[in-house]
């Protein structure tokens, strides 16, 4: 069991990576939660934590019925069996469907499911198969067959569920950018040269000490173009979002390429307030896997956007900054900015 202040910080920031290894008893209702519970946060005079929902229910407390404290380990079996049955079924599997196969009425397996990924059953079949496109684009000989092997009926069903979201069209990713023009740039910035490059759609790499010939690697079948007017007005949002990082980065427009998982990740990022930092447990626990930090960290090392998707608010479970692509010294003064 962990110590009381521990766990009623956890509380406190409802993280699902403490579920099933405590209760939260409110002695003033006579309940106990998960450490996530969405509900109202009690006074913590009336808190009592527990190892188990069987000693909190031999203390007098009966189960909370909005959180389930005592179905944790059911849910996440539930959650695996579900996602086993999308990810080897022809067809994808209905809400009902999968419902009967776990035992749970399709509206409480909506929740539940989505509680513990991030998304909706459908929502995950639909990346699942967007991500087996990219795989297959580059292996396939046609991008009619990539979208065919990665399991959707037509090609129209495929433009319809990506539009907006892969940045590049689908024939596009099949011959590695070809035919796209991107203007890049390196500046001097107070943080060492940069490099910032975009296509028509937004932002696509911004990287330090890097220069042309670490972008042609990057994009190695794109146009190259050196400025451009409309990209000298992008350049100028980007170097001042990097001079004085925070929120207002948000509203400069990326074109990202990476998975499902990967873009779930950079999101994740791009949420954490200015001036805090996470770690990488913390982070997968916030999207729904609290197993997954190796994953978290795979995703993170593979952002090509530095800052505009801050890699550089992830740090070491004990605090400590860890890694980065850049150095130590350039993600310091970041994170020392952002607290300023």
């Amino acid at each position: 069991m962990i110590g009381d202040d521990e766990a009623w910080a956890a509380v406190k920031r409802r993280d699902r990576a403490f579920d099933g290894r405590f209760v939260t008893g409110v002695l003033s209702t006579g309940i106990y939660c998960r450490p996530s519970c969405a509900a109202r946060h009690p006074l913590r005079d009336n808190v009592r934590f527990f190892a188990s929902g069987a000693d909190a229910r031999a203390a007098g407390l009966r189960a909370c019925k909005r959180c389930l404290p005592d179905d944790v380990g059911r849910d996440e079996a539930a959650v695996l069996v579900a996602i086993d049955e999308i990810r080897s079924a022809e067809q994808v599997p209905t809400l009902s469907e999968l419902g009967a196969i776990v035992g749970y009425s399709p509206a409480h397996f909506q929740r539940v499911f989505k509680r513990e990924t991030g998304l909706s059953p459908a929502a995950y079949a639909r990346a699942l198969r967007e991500e087996r496109v990219r795989d297959a684009l580059g292996e396939s000989e046609s991008v009619t067959d990539a979208i065919y092997e990665a399991g959707y009926s037509s090609a129209s069903r495929f433009y319809d569920d990506t539009k907006g979201r892969l940045g590049m069209a689908a024939s596009d990713w099949h011959d590695g950018g070809m035919g796209r023009t991107i203007h890049w740039s390196v500046v001097e910035t107070s943080l060492g040269a940069m490099l910032i490059a975009a296509t028509d759609k937004g932002v696509c790499c911004l990287s330090f000490g890097e220069g042309e010939a670490e972008l042609r690697d990057r994009f190695p079948k794109a146009e190259l173009a050196k400025g451009g007017t409309d990209f000298e007005a992008l350049l100028g949002q980007v170097v001042d979002a990097v001079e004085t990082p925070g929120r207002d980065s948000l509203a400069i427009p990326l074109d990202v390429k990476g998975t499902a998982f990967q873009q779930r990740v950079w999101q994740a990022l791009r949420d954490i307030p200015p001036g805090e930092t996470r770690s990488y447990g913390e982070l997968a626990a916030a999207l729904g896997n609290p197993n997954a930090s190796r994953a978290v960290g795979g995703a993170n090392g593979a952002n090509n956007i530095a800052v505009l998707i801050p890699c550089h608010r992830v740090v070491q479970a004990d605090g400590s900054l860890g890694g980065y692509a850049y150095g130590p010294e350039i993600k310091a003064e970041l994170l020392k900015r952002e607290k300023e």
